[in-house]
């Protein structure tokens, strides 16, 4: 409704300027065959050339929060040890022995203490990010030409779908330290255990494609026209002016769709004091949804074409478009139970465009 709300009054601003009795000479053509509208319609393609722009990620887990462990197996304390240190080491080293020598599996709540977590309230996942797909679709160019070498462009088409291109992976960074309880510490050699892992959260690059979406990318411009009709058969020309950029029908590829929602799972475990189970992917008391959605956008067009006329009424047109054009995508993971907002990312999305069109016209 909006885009044909925007089409409807720019085309009805358009035909109130075509009452000639109250034209300035400026607007009014000397030559008795100056046609005053034109149309044409044909093959539009759009190639993207904005780079990547990494996701921006953030949770519902503040910096330092204190979540209780839980039980938890042996094996993925060991997965989770820090050693970038000579103690995270050592620890490590003490937990394998356990395992192995011990045959111990799995630490009770009672012994696995707590466990302090930094990072991930706000991170970015580098060389991350989203890209639009190439598109073919139909164009539809209207003029009203203001006099032989003026006239302004609406610039429209049937919405066509986009495939968005999905790159790099989305991991979250645990980071902190578990505290022991007294007595398990001798055993583990520390009081402490230091933990930093990367827990892996969804690969874009999966399924050939991260999202699917509907463009409605309108534009007007001002051209000029180089020239003169009924005299010159080839005629160039040159544009300027706006374009307007809106995405529906947003879809989501399925298998980054079920992985954001595991990690919606682990945000609220650790939220309900169940580190462990967060740690290990296991379900939460939470229903999480994903939800997708793109900004509105506007941007500078600039457009150089030419017109080849067959008959004074029927020509050909073709033309090249280039757009600064951006905006943003937002992922958000909330629990349907309670409507908090467990996850949330976002990525900006350079489109700019090279937009190529070739059509044929009708001028009357």
């Amino acid at each position: 409704m909006k885009i044909r709300f925007i089409h409807i009054t720019i085309i009805g601003l358009m035909m109130n300027v075509t009452q000639t009795y109250a034209m300035p000479d400026f607007f009014k053509s000397k030559d008795s065959s100056f046609k005053r509208f034109s149309l044409s319609a044909g093959w539009l393609y759009a190639e993207p050339q904005g780079n990547r722009n990494s996701f921006n990620n953030s949770t519902a887990i503040k910096e330092g929060t204190v979540s209780a462990v839980g039980d938890v197996q042996i094996q993925s304390v060991i997965d989770a040890v820090d050693t970038s240190t000579i103690e995270g080491q050592k620890v490590k080293d003490n937990l394998i022995r356990l395992r192995d020598e011990a045959g111990l599996t799995e630490l009770p709540s009672i012994l696995s203490g707590d466990a302090r977590l930094f990072q991930l309230s706000n991170w970015t996942s580098a060389n991350s990010g989203l890209k639009p797909d190439t598109v073919n679709t139909l164009g539809i160019m209207f003029n009203y030409h203001i006099n032989d070498n003026v006239s302004l462009e609406l610039k429209a088409g049937i919405p066509p779908k986009v495939d968005i291109q999905g790159f790099g992976q989305i991991n979250a960074p645990l980071n902190g330290s578990a505290v022991l309880p007294a007595g398990v510490d001798e055993i583990i050699g520390s009081p402490t255990i230091p933990l930093s892992k990367q827990i892996p959260i969804t690969d874009l690059n999966q399924g050939g494609k991260a999202a699917e979406a509907r463009a409605w990318l309108p534009a007007v411009e001002v051209h000029y026209q180089f020239g003169k009709s009924g005299v010159n058969k080839f005629r160039p020309y040159i544009g300027a002016g706006i374009m307007y950029a809106y995405f529906n029908n947003l879809k989501m590829n399925g298998g980054i769709e079920q992985d954001l929602i595991r990690a919606g799972h682990m945000v609220q475990n650790i939220r309900n004091g169940q580190a462990a189970a967060a740690l290990e992917g296991k379900t939460s008391t939470a229903k999480p949804f994903v939800k997708l959605e793109t900004t509105d956008a506007i941007a500078p067009i600039a457009t150089i074409g030419f017109t080849y006329d067959f008959t004074p009424n029927w020509f050909t047109v073709a033309s090249i478009s280039y757009a600064k054009l951006n905006n943003k995508a937002k992922v958000y993971v909330n629990d349907s139970n309670t409507g908090d907002n467990l996850i949330y990312s976002s990525a900006k999305i350079d489109i700019d465009p090279i937009i190529s069109y070739a059509g044929i016209g009708y001028r009357f």
